[in-house]
């Protein structure tokens, strides 16, 4: 019955987590029991059971259950082979999804050597859009999986390509990440080649891209500042924040002085 087996796919990461706390008495259990049953479950027949197989692996892999080498040996091969060209639509759509959703998880090494080629061959998937979708829609959180180098000399290209899809939606989806894309850059491909990209975006013909592009032009502009003197950086989960400078850390916000001083710059510069 698809409902047993959901189920248990909802009850293997607490005895995961159990078997790791107890790991003197069980040292083996989860990698040779638990873990073959998640894979095997990626591929179920059952949507609604594949869907708890993926949630159950990003837990794991959340908590950090699951080893390097079952990662790179079990995990990723049926990711690539459910992504593959031929493979069914609806489970392409799946492994693409849980890819951009885990590539944030793994190591850097893992996510470029086995992962980075066959996200780059979805983002030109002309087959299904939802695919390209996906991509467009993660592609921040893939820029900073694999760092700079990677970014600028494979996944720029596919950016553009994305950029310039016929499907709105895909080039919305792009606007909207274009901050996280920029942040992973050099300044100069900031400036020589991202730039003329989002002026595009602005200018789209389509009123929904041109939004999007709009509510992201003060967060990309953002990212030609210097780090160390504007305090702009970006949290893990890929927002904008600002960092105190040191001066403000060392100084007692409490003094009187400091706080009339900063009255009274606002009122000069009002």
């Amino acid at each position: 019955e698809p409902t047993v087996r959901t189920e248990l796919m909802e009850q293997i990461p607490p005895i995961a987590i159990f078997l790791q706390e107890s790991r003197p008495k069980f040292p083996t259990a989860f990698f040779e029991y638990l873990m073959p049953i998640v894979v095997r479950y990626l591929t179920d027949v059952n949507n609604q059971v594949r869907k708890a197989g993926q949630e159950a692996l990003l837990i794991l892999l959340e908590q950090d259950l699951v080893a390097q080498s079952d990662i790179e040996n079990k995990v990723c091969p049926i990711l690539l082979d459910l992504s593959a060209p031929d493979s069914d639509d609806e489970y392409k759509v799946e492994a693409v999804n849980i890819i951009c959703k885990m590539a944030s998880m793994l190591s850097r090494t893992t996510v470029e050597h086995m992962l980075l080629p066959r996200f780059c061959e979805l983002c030109s998937d002309g087959k299904l859009f939802q695919v390209r979708k996906i991509c467009a829609a993660n592609f921040g959180d893939i820029c900073n999986a694999v760092g700079q180098e990677a970014t600028e000399r494979l996944l720029i290209p596919k950016f553009f390509e994305l950029c310039s899809d016929s499907v709105w939606g895909m080039r919305k989806a792009c606007a909207e990440c274009f901050m996280a894309v920029s942040y992973t850059t050099s300044p100069e491909v900031r400036r020589s080649k991202l730039s003329p990209l989002f002026i595009s975006l602005i200018s789209d013909t389509c009123r929904w891209v041109r939004q999007a592009a709009f509510q992201s032009l003060g967060p990309f502009i953002s990212t030609f500042a210097n780090p160390s003197s504007a305090g702009l950086y970006i949290r893990e989960d890929g927002t904008l924040s600002i960092r105190p400078s040191a001066h403000d850390v060392n100084s007692n916000s409490c003094q009187p002085s400091n706080n009339i001083t900063l009255v009274s710059s606002s009122a000069n510069a009002a």
